[in-house]
């Protein structure tokens, strides 16, 4: 289809574009943004007078909880629910089951959500077979079917020597490992962040050294190994200090950080709020505004939404025997405009980080506008006010601490390969 987008305000992170423009797309492609091609006859028009046109959103951590969790989410409904929210390119970590570890496990997550057509699933491979954190794994086969990066998820490795051989071997491949950073002799079982209200609650306490000592030893294997590592979720202001400081003296680190940590605190756990408990923890104030000055400054490249939808009964139990995680799809556009109306970031620095800063990380080919590009395309009205609400979510999960809250900025139209798949 030939399709033409006009009268949007068009912001290109990654080709510096921030003006009123029209945007040309046929055969799937982005044809030109602003001069029209010569001979071009589109055959739907969209009407973006009044709205942003930005690249479709990038994704660096969402579950699908398919295969092998069907009863919470599957591919279908998640891919859809990001479509609805902009985002046209998801990265799925390793932990399904079974786990993203053979060649057959990739294509079947990554084909089926082809199948579906409302986004694009990247997975990533496992680093370690079964995620048991022993046995390496078939990194080379994983890379020949489009894996971009592995990961062990949240199984930690605790053996070092293995953890520097597997960076060899990624490394081997220029495949990025991903890293939750976190010690679990550190953690010892905790649930909350160690302080004041922990203590309180009665609930086992998580220290900052458990995320600290673990991005120093990571630093300093990725130094020595060569490999490209990329830190998600970081959660405390000195972790972000540390990657900044590796950054600066020319060590391949990149990371990340939640939406909903530049947010919220450990307060949100006052009353043994569940929808609140998540990995890493909510950390202090000192932390959160750690945070933002990090993903401000450059230190934290990319915001992503850590999607985890749950059933409903996995949150109505006891803090610590509940499932940690959000449902975030819904959020993850609205809380970066947020941080713009607050001060934080400007919209375009802002749009950076969901969209081409993570293709970066990823090392894919997306999150731009630019001519003869994949045409993944968000469009959003800045203005636009809302609720969120469990009715009207789009996730399967309704496992959110925003419920309630009050939100500027709504996508109206999400373009996948040049299709349209939200919107009308």
């Amino acid at each position: 289809m030939k399709l033409i987008i006009k009268n949007g305000h068009v912001i290109d992170p990654a080709n510096n574009i921030d003006a009123k423009h029209d945007v040309y797309i046929a055969d799937g492609k982005i044809l030109s943004v602003g001069k029209m091609p010569a001979g071009f006859d589109a055959e739907k028009t969209i009407d973006a007078k009044g709205k942003i046109v930005c690249p479709g959103l990038v994704d660096l951590c969402a579950r699908m909880r398919e295969p092998g969790q069907e009863h919470k989410a599957t591919i279908k409904s998640e891919t859809l629910a990001a479509a609805s929210n902009g985002i046209t390119t998801l990265c799925c970590p390793p932990d399904t089951q079974p786990v993203i570890d053979t060649q057959a496990v990739f294509e079947s997550i990554y084909d089926r959500a082809e199948h579906y057509g409302y986004a694009q699933i990247l997975p990533l491979g496992a680093l370690t077979q079964g995620l048991d954190g022993s046995r390496l794994s078939e990194m080379a086969a994983l890379k020949e079917v489009g894996c971009t990066g592995v990961s062990n998820a949240m199984h930690p490795i605790e053996n070092m020597v293995i953890m520097r051989r597997a960076m060899e071997y990624a490394a081997t491949f220029d495949l990025t490992v991903f890293i939750q950073p976190e010690d679990p002799v550190l953690r010892d079982g905790g649930t909350a962040h160690e302080g004041e209200l922990s203590t309180r609650l009665g609930l086992r306490g998580i220290p900052q050294a458990a995320e600290t000592v673990a991005v120093a030893t990571y630093i300093a294997l990725a130094a020595e190994t060569g490999v490209r590592v990329h830190f998600n979720h970081l959660s405390t202001a000195r972790a972000v200090q540390m990657v900044g400081r590796a950054i600066h003296d020319g060590h391949p680190i990149s990371a990340d950080v939640t939406a909903h940590h530049l947010f919220l605190t450990e307060m949100e756990l006052g009353d043994y709020n569940t929808n609140g408990f998540v990995e890493p923890p909510l950390r202090s104030q000192r932390d959160r505004d750690g945070l933002r000055d990090g993903i401000a400054k450059g230190a934290i490249a990319a915001i992503c939404s850590d999607h985890q939808p749950h059933e409903l009964d996995a949150k109505l139990t006891p803090f610590a025997l509940a499932e940690p995680g959000i449902s975030s799809l819904d959020t993850l556009l609205p809380l970066g405009l947020r941080l713009v109306d607050e001060g934080v970031m400007t919209l375009s620095n802002m749009l950076a980080s969901i969209t081409c800063k993570p293709a970066q990380i990823l090392n894919i080919d997306a999150g731009t506008l630019s001519e003869g590009g994949q045409a993944d395309v968000c469009i959003f009205d800045s203005d636009k006010s809302w609720q969120l609400n469990a009715e009207t979510m789009t996730s399967r999960g309704k496992n959110s601490p925003f419920i309630g809250w009050e939100f500027k900025g709504k996508v109206t139209h999400t373009l996948h390969k040049g299709r349209l798949v939200f919107g009308e």
